[in-house]
């Protein structure tokens, strides 16, 4: 792991500078109000002109702030800054400008950090293809079971700009950060860091899996305390290992198994902490149980390891460790048991929208009905399908791209049976649930966890999950 000096970031002066904010929606909008009541004369350009954009522009409009509908590519004239969208592309053509022109390019992410006080809370971030949003929840119960003033926020839906600019003071962030976020932030410098997975996603984005690692690693950049890694995921203490932290910054690693010395793992069904304890060579510290981990699946007990390293980093104590974990509920949709019908149990995962997370899903239970199916964004699911094989009853498959999930299974797994269901109706769930309930048998677990986003057929991921659990009460109530 390299060391350095990390300085801080320069002061920027808002006032009087003219400044592009690129994208509308969730963080363009705060971005341009911030920037304004901070002196700065903003321009907010956006791609599209549809009625939801009008009705920004207008709002920003009634402020004083000029908004350029339509046209996303163009730098304005004068600009010195862009503040971006995390979504937009880094090959935008605007960035292109902007670089040509010696202009710096930030995210929201970057904005808030350069307008954290001089007595701001210290934020311990994480990223990672899947489980970020369930770490940083079970991260700020740990905080709160500690008595800290925290706060889960970043991307998992709480803006950063209001969490650092609002009334409320905090001790401590738990911030959950995209790649996207990762990619615009570069002066960001965490407490403590952790990169729990990682898995092709977002590649078109990128460019290459090779671009989405090293913005994931971004996180580690300036660390002060720890790196958190994946024991079971070289790929993040690779990024670790080629960190530039602060001097005495360490390497955390988390495992399913006996941990090492400097490592959090599982020891007879006991989360125990060999990093910060006095004589880690010899001693280790008993957390909490792996029952206190809600759901207890293999997955969830990896992030629940990873919240508890950050926790501990901050120096929390080990009963609030297990207090928190304990008062954690997860969100809905997220491996969560719907029901048992005959013997059968029931269990929502529409979370689970790529491969890497449906094999996570996946592991926890056997034998297993599978429904899976929706938009592949570009995936593969032979790795998947080979990985799981052994565990499946039987599989029922729904959505656009149903026939790649098909055509893997008949090359790796040709026994298991399968029902393809050819229908994108709002009743396709329900039949999906009636083939899966079919194709069960007592002690079973008829699981939804598509590998696919939802699209095609639903509004997102939650409108899946509620037809799932909808079509499972259904059964309930025929039985």
């Amino acid at each position: 792991m390299g060391s350095g000096q990390v300085t801080s970031s320069e002061p920027f002066a808002f006032q009087g500078k003219h400044i592009t904010v690129a994208g509308l929606g969730v963080s363009g909008v705060p971005a341009a109000k911030v920037l304004h009541g901070l002196g700065a004369i903003v321009t907010v350009v956006n791609d599209g002109a549809d009625e939801r954009a009008r009705a920004q522009a207008a709002e920003l409009e009634a402020l004083g702030i000029t908004v350029r509908l339509g046209d996303g590519d163009t730098l304005p004239e004068g600009s010195e800054l862009i503040v971006t969208a995390p979504g937009w592309k880094p090959d935008k053509p605007l960035f292109a400008a902007a670089r040509d022109a010696g202009l710096e390019i930030w995210g929201d992410v970057e904005l808030a950090w350069r307008l954290r006080g001089p007595d701001a809370a210290p934020w311990l971030a994480v990223t990672g293809t899947n489980g970020k949003t369930t770490t940083v929840q079970m991260l700020a119960s740990i905080l709160e079971a500690a008595g800290l003033r925290t706060a889960a926020v970043g991307n998992i839906g709480v803006s950063l700009l209001d969490a650092v600019l609002g009334e409320e003071r905090y001790d401590v962030l738990a911030v959950e950060l995209s790649s996207y976020q990762l990619h615009w932030a570069p002066s960001l410098r965490a407490h403590s860091a952790a990169v729990l997975n990682l898995a092709p996603d977002h590649l078109d984005w990128h460019g290459s899996m090779e671009a989405y690692a090293a913005d994931k690693g971004r996180i580690y950049e300036g660390n002060q305390i720890a790196c958190v890694y994946n024991v079971a995921d070289k790929a993040t203490e690779d990024l670790v290992r080629e960190a530039d932290v602060e001097e005495g910054c360490r390497a955390i690693g988390f495992t399913l198994g006996t941990p090492g010395p400097s490592q959090l793992g599982v020891v007879e069904g006991i989360l125990v902490d060999r990093a910060f304890v006095e004589n880690r060579q010899k001693n280790a510290q008993e957390l909490a149980e792996v029952a206190d981990v809600n759901p207890p699946a293999p997955h969830n007990i990896a992030n629940a390891l990873a919240a508890a390293a950050l926790a501990r980093a901050y120096g929390v104590p080990a009963k609030a460790v297990r207090d928190g974990l304990r008062a954690f509920t997860p969100d809905a949709h997220r491996i969560a048991h719907v029901a048992d019908v005959d013997g059968v149990a029931y269990v929502d995962d529409s979370k689970a929208t790529n491969t890497h997370a449906a094999e996570a899903s996946l592991a926890a239970y056997e034998p297993i009905v599978w429904i899976a199916g929706g938009l592949a964004k570009g995936a593969v699911f032979d790795e998947l399908v080979t990985k799981s094989a052994r565990r499946l009853r039987g599989a029922v498959l729904i959505g656009a791209d149903r026939a790649l999930i098909r055509e893997a299974l008949a090359r790796h797994a040709p026994e298991v049976p399968v029902v393809d269901l050819d229908r994108t109706d709002t009743g396709a769930m329900l039949q999906a649930v009636q083939e899966a309930q079919r194709l069960a048998q007592p002690g079973d677990t008829v699981l939804l966890a598509p590998a696919c986003a939802s699209m095609d057929m639903f509004t997102n991921y939650n409108k899946r999950g509620d037809a799932f659990a909808e079509a499972v009460r259904e059964l309930g109530a025929g039985t």
